[in-house]
């Protein structure tokens, strides 16, 4: 069933993308919102509270129509909740009209329009970035994204899949992953988040990051250029403050033998829901711990990121199939 909710998710969010201003992602933003309000009371253990009820009551919630559609109804219908949740938490689409928009402003000579869409994308100041740095920085978002919307999701996922935990897998890391940005340091929201609850919400995410982000850098290492990205995760990952984001970056950059990190973005503004330069806390800077080895970040590059992508997602299905096929034969 797995295979093929991923596989129907994916084909369905390709062809009808969705909406970056939906009624789903708008109740999330409320319900992180209320948990904040309500239960956040700036010490650790009602800190911890706040955190269980904004990321774990969703997936539960989801977990429990999983199991009755399944139980009461069949599977066809559970398979088909499983497609619908992976709709709203799994796909390129959430993000890559930034990254090919960028691209096509560069391969066009438009350094002022890639400057504008990449400051619009993230909420940066990008306006003095030299042309090398502008595709840096996009290839180090995209990568981030892609993990962060398909990788991310595609393990936590599979793996509450095989424990019979249906779609939960894949709400529990988005949700994760969103209220650490939406109760981190200067974002702008009605009502901010006690510094206790920025704390936990960063923890967990680290935590339940930790895994993807492995899986992800392997995944581009096999893809790519193995030897060199296995030496970047092994030698370079450090260079970034973010552990998780620091891995995926020096596989990356090994993987496709380009430099990555440096200064990071300046922060123009923050929007709901924008993620920080990649590695990094909003405002904060790589300072003098330098960049990866390689080449300069060039425009052909970007077709490399795209293609490394898109190999890491078939290595994942065909992963899928199998072990889909060793489950139906045994």
């Amino acid at each position: 069933m797995s295979f093929f909710a991923i596989l129907f998710a994916l084909l369905i969010e390709q062809a009808r993308p969705l909406a970056r201003s939906n009624p789903i992602h708008a109740g999330l933003r409320a319900w992180a919102l209320s948990v904040n309000r309500n239960f956040d009371a700036g010490n650790p253990p009602q800190a911890w509270v706040a955190w269980g009820l904004g990321v774990l009551v969703p997936p539960l919630a989801v977990l429990a129509v999983y199991w009755a559609l399944q139980h009461f109804i069949g599977w066809p219908l559970a398979l088909l909740w499983n497609v619908a949740v992976l709709y709203v938490t799994l796909g390129f689409r959430q993000f890559s009209h930034h990254f090919t928009g960028i691209r096509d402003a560069l391969e066009d000579g438009d350094e002022v329009a890639a400057r504008a869409r990449l400051a619009q994308w993230k909420q940066v100041d990008a306006s003095e970035l030299p042309r090398s740095e502008v595709v840096r920085h996009v290839i180090e978002h995209s990568v981030i994204a892609a993990h962060r919307h398909v990788f991310g999701v595609l393990a936590w996922y599979s793996i509450c899949a095989a424990l019979g935990l249906g779609p939960a897998g894949a709400v529990l890391y988005r949700l994760a992953e969103f209220v650490a940005r939406y109760w981190a340091p200067r974002t702008v929201t009605a009502h901010p988040a006690s510094s206790a609850l920025q704390s936990v919400a960063a923890q967990a995410w680290m935590a339940i990051d930790w895994l993807p982000a492995r899986l992800t850098a392997l995944c581009f290492a096999v893809v790519g250029s193995f030897e060199e990205a296995i030496d970047g995760w092994r030698f370079h990952a450090q260079r970034f403050p973010s552990d998780n984001d620091g891995v995926i970056l020096a596989a990356t950059a090994g993987a496709i033998n380009i430099r990555l990190g440096g200064e990071a973005l300046r922060r123009a503004g923050d929007g709901d829901g924008v993620y920080a330069a990649p590695g990094f806390e909003a405002g904060s800077e790589l300072g003098d711990s330098g960049s990866t080895p390689g080449r300069e970040p060039e425009v052909s590059h970007l077709r490399s990121v795209v293609g490394l992508v898109w190999r890491s997602v078939v290595v994942w299905m065909l992963l899928l199939a199998l072990l889909s096929m060793a489950r139906l034969l045994g």
